[in-house]
């Protein structure tokens, strides 16, 4: 499995600033570590035989600014994680707290798509608002719109600023870049303007008995004899994008790759990647994977992070990781 850093910078961590990780997201704090000169504070872990647990900062954090990096991808734990780090900050009189999450769960429940179900991304971001957060670092949020459901700075990065550059510097001929629905149709729309390629839409039908179940799809667009990318923000059961490879296959594409920024990848997801027509999965780090595979290959958002995370403290601009041109 390859492993891709990019966009190192050379802004320097201000001063008075600590950066701390929650445990689903050691793995990235450290790549971190290891790509910038930001050091990781200790974060010590009490756990009860019940299974309840205690964080607790081995550092004086009084009128300092936190950097909380905490994924909260399944379990729920993840989640109650992090609002306890912010609470025990704010407790211990942080000036500022600023919660990194690099994937931010529950983000497809964010509207109320039939009767008697909760809105579950504007829960979470009532949740962490009132432990007391000051600002918000996240990355491919499912929706756009879930930035509105805080009171508090968003800064909403996108992994299209790390695989657009990668992804022409593989130099595909005949690219054509495709949307696994027709909700992922701006991002793959982006892609395609950014790498010169062609478009394609796949509309998909989803069951309404069965949880991560496609009932059909339909291909908008020409794909014969084309290399075709398949990019989206989230692989879970890997069901959709291997269904959309074949029907690409099927309509004549040369070959199908996919990119999504967040590998949940569930349940028989791995076994469903390694046995399908994908030529290659690429995948970032903002969750960490449950094991290797010879067709997923990670692209490292730990310098971007760790840029971000400077310039944050520092008051600094963010805006040139959302110009592709000044970063290939």
């Amino acid at each position: 499995m390859k492993k891709v850093l990019t966009l190192q910078k050379n802004t320097v961590l201000a001063s008075n600033i600590l950066v701390v990780s929650g445990r689903a997201s050691n793995h990235l704090s450290k790549k971190i570590a290891e790509v910038s000169d930001i050091k990781i504070a200790n974060v010590s872990m009490k756990t009860f035989s019940d299974g309840e647990f205690q964080p607790a900062y081995e550092d004086t954090i009084r009128g300092k600014e936190i950097f909380i990096i905490q994924s909260t991808h399944t379990p729920a734990d993840n989640l109650l994680e992090l609002l306890m780090m912010i609470d025990a900050a704010k407790r211990a009189s942080a000036k500022r707290v600023i919660a990194v999450i690099p994937y931010y769960g529950y983000a497809r429940q964010d509207r109320k798509d039939k009767p008697r179900v909760p809105i579950t991304s504007k829960l979470i971001a009532d949740l962490i608002s009132t432990a007391g957060v000051d600002r918000l670092v996240t990355m491919d949020l499912h929706a756009d719109q879930i930035q509105a459901y805080f009171n508090i700075p968003v800064d909403h990065l996108y992994a299209s600023t790390i695989f657009v550059p990668y992804l022409i510097n593989q130099n595909i001929p005949n690219l054509t870049i495709a949307a696994p629905d027709t909700g992922g149709t701006r991002r793959a729309a982006v892609y395609a303007k950014f790498a010169n390629a062609d478009l394609a839409i796949t509309f998909k039908q989803r069951s309404r008995e069965k949880v991560n179940q496609v009932d059909h799809m339909t291909l908008i667009g020409d794909v014969k004899d084309r290399n075709v990318v398949i990019v989206d923000d989230i692989i879970d059961t890997a069901g959709t994008i291997v269904k959309a490879a074949e029907m690409m296959l099927d309509n004549g594409a040369a070959s199908v790759r996919a990119m999504c920024t967040h590998a949940i990848l569930s349940g028989h997801a791995y076994d469903r990647i390694e046995k399908s027509n994908l030529t290659e999965l690429f995948v970032t780090d903002t969750v960490p994977l449950k094991r290797e595979s010879p067709k997923i290959v990670v692209l490292s958002v730990a310098e971007l992070l760790a840029d971000v995370i400077k310039r944050v403290s520092k008051n600094m601009s963010i805006s040139g990781h959302f110009r592709f041109p000044t970063i290939m």
